[in-house]
């Protein structure tokens, strides 16, 4: 094994404590609040602004400000209604329409640093239009939260955990992004032919 770097030697005397000190008192609830004058979210706020501090999760922190105002500014939405507008004036048939919107969806990921950002902003506009567009709206819904769920593993800032295991430094960042985006291949293959398939003959 590598060496640990000095972001990585801050992690286990920071997230340990922190990791213990909300467990108990999830674990005990109002009693310990009660005792320490302190809840569990005030535990994981120090915590988090411990790791901030010390420099370790920074850039995550620039990514999620980055995305904010993305979102506040109104590109996410406008980029939302645009590709909406676009598919939907092509008049195909609503499987090849969902198929396309299915893929704008899981790719345009790349851009954002939060699955709960990505699935406010544009999982009711795809989901409308491609209801709009003849797609059974059960099985749009169901395929469109699936992959709102396997779009996190595209970057290493696409979901909550990728954080963890991409600022252990086992991973470079090239890897990292080819890996996800060869695997993300796998998961449609996976869950759009063989899953629909499935779904055809036994639903």
């Amino acid at each position: 094994m590598e060496k640990l770097d000095l972001s990585s030697t801050y992690k286990v005397p920071i997230n340990l404590p922190t990791a213990i000190f909300f467990s108990v008192l999830k674990s005990c609830n109002k009693q310990c609040a009660g005792v320490l004058n302190v809840d569990a979210v005030t535990a994981a706020i120090l915590g988090l602004s411990i790791l901030l501090i010390t420099g370790v999760v920074t850039w995550f922190a620039a990514l999620i400000a980055m995305a904010g105002y993305l979102n506040k500014y109104g590109l996410v939405s406008w980029f939302s209604q645009t590709v909406v507008k676009f598919v939907g004036g092509l008049g195909l048939s609503w499987q090849l329409s969902f198929g396309i919107l299915v893929l704008l969806y899981f790719y345009s990921h790349y851009f954002f640093s939060s699955g709960a950002a990505h699935i406010g902003a544009m999982f009711t506009a795809f989901l409308s239009v491609a209801s709009a567009l003849g797609t059974p709206p059960l099985f749009g819904a169901m395929v469109l939260s699936f992959f709102s769920n396997l779009m996190g593993g595209l970057t290493h800032y696409g979901i909550g955990s990728a954080l963890v295991f991409y600022d252990a430094n086992y991973v470079p960042l090239a890897k990292w992004w080819g890996y996800g985006f060869h695997i993300s291949i796998v998961n449609i293959i996976i869950w759009l032919g063989v899953g629909g398939v499935w779904w055809k003959l036994f639903i």
